[in-house]
């Protein structure tokens, strides 16, 4: 269904009602990109603080590390699965957990590559985020056609991945990697226009708080993603 068959402003409204809908968008929104910048620097801050006392170290070489791999791969689905059924505050502190467990998963860039490289590839990632979210968010286009190639081409990633734990082919990796900046570029916009078509669907009612820690959690994935992959390209491995 199109954005403009949702809005729900589409009918003549009272000229009230239409500045409190557009109040209220903005205001989920920003709701939806603090909860994300929180997961964010929740993670960011759980990762270095494992580099920096050696706790990634300690594990990386046992077989605690799957249990740091996998840990995050459930939450999320479990996330996902009953956030509907959890309240608000459940559901931002089951958020913020799945950042802290993901942190601890990602500590291991660390050992990877540079600080610098980390920083510089954080910085490029963002600014890639920011413009393709605010396009999302003020496009009159609807990017749901993209959508069916964008799943399509994150589901191949994930078995190209897997397959690629098994071959460690590098060409495949810098495949995987470049196919990947461009998945996860689009997938930042066409979730953000999903996101305000949510708001259109549920405007007025209690679900939108929920909604807000979902559309932080799929953008979230979208960043951390992106920055992943254009590590995985331009980073500066350590000797």
């Amino acid at each position: 269904m199109s954005y403009g068959s949702q809005n729900p402003w589409s009918a003549a409204r009272p000229a009230v009602d239409r500045a409190g809908y557009d109040l209220g968008l903005r205001q989920h929104m920003l709701r939806v990109y603090n909860y994300m910048a929180t997961g964010l620097a929740t993670t960011g801050a759980v990762a270095w603080l494992a580099y920096d006392t050696g706790f990634v170290h300690q594990i990386w070489t046992t077989g605690l590390r799957w249990v740091v791999i996998l840990a995050p791969l459930v939450v999320v689905f479990a996330l996902s699965a009953m956030i509907n059924r959890m309240s608000v505050a459940a559901a931002r502190l089951a958020f913020l957990f799945y950042a802290a467990l993901l942190g601890l998963s990602l500590s291991i860039i660390f050992l990877a590559y540079t600080g610098t490289s980390i920083a510089e590839t954080f910085f490029v990632t963002a600014a890639t985020f920011l413009g393709m979210s605010l396009y999302g968010y003020t496009t009159k286009s609807d990017l749901t056609r993209f959508g069916s190639f964008l799943v399509m081409g994150l589901i191949g990633i994930v078995i190209a991945s897997l397959v690629n734990i098994f071959l460690a082919s590098p060409g495949l990796q810098f495949a995987i990697s470049v196919i990947g900046v461009i998945v996860f570029t689009g997938l930042t916009a066409w979730d953000t226009q999903r996101i305000k078509e949510q708001y259109d669907a549920s405007y007025g009612g209690e679900a939108v708080g929920r909604l807000a820690i979902m559309g932080a959690l799929m953008l979230y994935l979208d960043f951390i993603n992106l920055f992943l992959m254009l590590l995985q390209l331009f980073g500066d491995r350590r000797n």
